[in-house]
Formats: C-alpha cells, sequence, structure tokens
C-alpha cells in the first residue's frame, strides 16, 4: 500500500473488503531497522519489531498493533487499537477509521501524566490503469500525544506495481512516494503554552512480496531543523549547540531524530 504517515504495523490494506456475510483474519509481524513515523523516529534510530492482528466483516473492521519504541517517556511498547469502515464510491475505496494510541508503562510519564491518545483518520485510494495507483488522506487528533495541543495531517502519494509479466512467478514489486505535512495547535500551558512547530515529511522506497514474504527499503525526511526537531519530539539526546529561541528552546538543544534515514523492513503477512 501507499504509506501515507500511519502509525504502527497495519495488519492489512487499507482498501480491503469483504463479502458481507464473510467473516476474514489477517496478520503480520516482523522487524525494521527504525521505526519512523512520519519523518520522525520512534525508536531513537535504532531496530523496531512489531505484530499486527486485524478482524474484518464486510466493510467493518478493528484490529490492534503492538511495536517496540524508544520514546523520552520510556513506555514498554507501543498499543494501537483501531476500528472503522472501508467503503467503495466509484472507483475509490475509502477508509474511515478512529485509532487509539497506548503506551503502558511508562517511567517519566512527565506533566501531564502519558502520551496516550487517539487520532481520527480518512483516505482514499484508488488504481489509473494497470499499474499506477494514488492515495490520499487526512488525520485529526484532538490532543496528540496528551500535549493538549490538536494536530492536522494531510499526505499524498502515488505508487506503480510492475506488471507480474515482467517478474518470475510469485514476485511483486512496488514503487511508492508520498508526501505529507502536520500542524499543531497550542500545547498545555504545563507544557510551554506555545504551537509544535509544523513540518513536511516525505519517504520514497521500494517493496518486493515473495508470497507471505515483504521486504521494504525506503527513504524518509523531513524538513524540520535539528533545533525544532527537539521542540517536536523532546529526545532525551539532544545536545546543545543549536540557535537559541527564548520561548521555544531557550538552550538551544539539537536533534538528529528527524533528519535523513534509509530504512529496511522485512515482515510476514497472512490472510
Amino acid at each position: 500500500m501507499i504509506g501515507l504517515g500511519s502509525r504502527g504495523w497495519s495488519a492489512a490494506e487499507p482498501n480491503r473488503a469483504t463479502p458481507a456475510n464473510e467473516l476474514e483474519f489477517s496478520a503480520r509481524a516482523g522487524l525494521a531497522s527504525d521505526y519512523i513515523y512520519r519523518g520522525t523516529t520512534l525508536s531513537d534510530h535504532e531496530p523496531a519489531a512489531g505484530a499486527a492482528f486485524e478482524a474484518r466483516f464486510g466493510q467493518l473492521y478493528t484490529g490492534a498493533t503492538v511495536a517496540s519504541v524508544k520514546l523520552p517517556t520510556q513506555p514498554t511498547a507501543e498499543f494501537t487499537m483501531a476500528g472503522g469502515f472501508r467503503p467503495k464510491i466509484a472507483s475509490i475505496d475509502f477508509d474511515v477509521g478512529v485509532t487509539y494510541f497506548a503506551y503502558p508503562g511508562e517511567k517519566l510519564p512527565g506533566e501531564t501524566g502519558g502520551i496516550n491518545y487517539w487520532e481520527a483518520v480518512i483516505r482514499g485510494d484508488t488504481k489509473i490503469g494497470e499499474s499506477i495507483r494514488v492515495a490520499s488522506g487526512y488525520a485529526y487528533s484532538p490532543n496528540v500525544s496528551n500535549t493538549g495541543a490538536w494536530s492536522q495531517y494531510v499526505a499524498a502519494g502515488v505508487g506503480f506495481d510492475v506488471p507480474s509479466r515482467l517478474l518470475p512467478q510469485d514476485l511483486s514489486v512496488s514503487f511508492t512516494t508520498a508526501a505529507g505535512y502536520s500542524w499543531f495547535g497550542n500545547q498545555a500551558s504545563e507544557l510551554g503554552g506555545f504551537p509544535l512547530p509544523a513540518y513536511l515529511n516525505w519517504q520514497a522506497g521500494v517493496t518486493f512480496t515473495h508470497k507471505v514474504f515483504n521486504l521494504d527499503l525506503r527513504y524518509y525526511g523531513t524538513n524540520l531543523s535539528k533545533e525544532s526537531c527537539f521542540v517536536f519530539t523532546g529526545d532525551p539526546n539532544a545536545r546543545p549547540g543549536g540557535r537559541v529561541d527564548p520561548i521555544t528552546n531557550p538552550a538551544g538543544l539539537i536533534s538528529n531524530w528527524c533528519g535523513a534515514t534509509i530504512v529496511a523492513k522485512a515482515w510476514f503477512a497472512f490472510n
């Protein structure tokens, strides 16, 4: 699928629906050299593992994921619980859903008492001819990462599926790229009361699939400065030496959690 900045390990294609009288299940599990979410690392640029499960009945679906993370609040893992429906209108496959992000066992929950939050998403996917796919989406959270700030995110992408006649049997290859823009409201007063920095993110890569095995190689980047990266992520490994901002970053701390990154991800998927 064309990645538009979803979090965790999705268990199914976003536009996959089942017949109205059938119940289907899907699962996947794998490893990645880094866990990148909308251009920023959630694993301190270290390897991460994840797994997911989803149940579908007609247009309805529900699912859960678990992923290893290394975040400032030091949770044991990231758990997501999602639900929604996937209608098809004309030639466009829609996905309308809500996801709750939970971070149990936080050792440093901070002044807001942790970073659990929920987000609503709508996206649409369609095909143009045999090999071209396009997608776009919008996400909204009223309290992103429990900071008190609302968040909005828009993204769009395109993919090219190499025709099967050009490939060996049981092998598929897809090239995909996407870009997104995030912007935010003001954080809670105990976190400074200022808005989180808005930013662009982008990614491009190739996915190889052989039966149940998948391998993805992908480049990620953002336009966040190293100073803004610290403000956005709260990287505990940030170091001094950057431009001082008396309101958002009075110590001039800088972080590399938002820099250009190449990620290898491998997983097994079962339907």
